[in-house]
């Protein structure tokens, strides 16, 4: 008798509980909100590099960095680079805040070359997907960028140097943008 009972038991509980699931739908479960990103804010301008070739050595960009401190000249942005040939060549791509006193120093300790170009340089905030931004803006134009570089400074804001098949057009798409 007492198996009865608890069989008896049994199917009320499983009674009780198919009510209680048709009785309650199962809760849905809420979509992922999606967080909306906000694009870096950026400014742009254009500016002037200056690219200037050595004979390379031990030392040079040593020299390059004191020959500029001593005419207190700024560097804002720069890439410096040994090129491998014959003839061992350095390049260094500087945009400086004094284009003439650079020039000078450099001029100075011996460049061989000093070419100067307009590129553009964008103040970006230093978030995922600036750079990105910034390149499709540029694409999406249908303007060629033929070469970037950029670094932090504060860890909040980044520089970026841009040279692109036209830099008028880029500013404009990207002041738009």
């Amino acid at each position: 008798m007492a198996k009865a009972k608890k069989k008896a038991a049994k199917k009320k509980a499983i009674k009780r509980t198919a009510k209680k699931a048709v009785a309650r739908p199962a809760k849905k479960k809420a979509a992922p909100v999606a967080k909306k990103v906000a694009s870096p804010k950026f400014t742009v301008r254009t500016a002037m590099e200056i690219m200037a070739t050595f004979v390379d050595s031990v030392g040079l960009t040593a020299k390059v960095a004191a020959a500029l401190a001593a005419e207190n000249v700024n560097i804002l942005a720069g890439t410096g680079y040994s090129a491998s040939g014959p003839r061992q060549k350095a390049i260094f791509t500087l945009i400086v805040d004094d284009l003439a006193k650079a020039e000078r120093a450099l001029d100075r300790i011996g460049a061989e070359e000093i070419q100067d170009s307009s590129v553009i340089l964008v103040e970006t905030e230093n978030k995922v997907g600036a750079l990105e931004r910034i390149a499709k803006l540029i694409a999406d134009a249908g303007i060629m960028i033929y070469y970037f570089y950029s670094t932090t400074s504060t860890g909040k804001m980044a520089s970026c140097v841009i040279r692109t098949a036209d830099d008028k057009k880029a500013i404009k798409v990207l002041r738009n943008g």
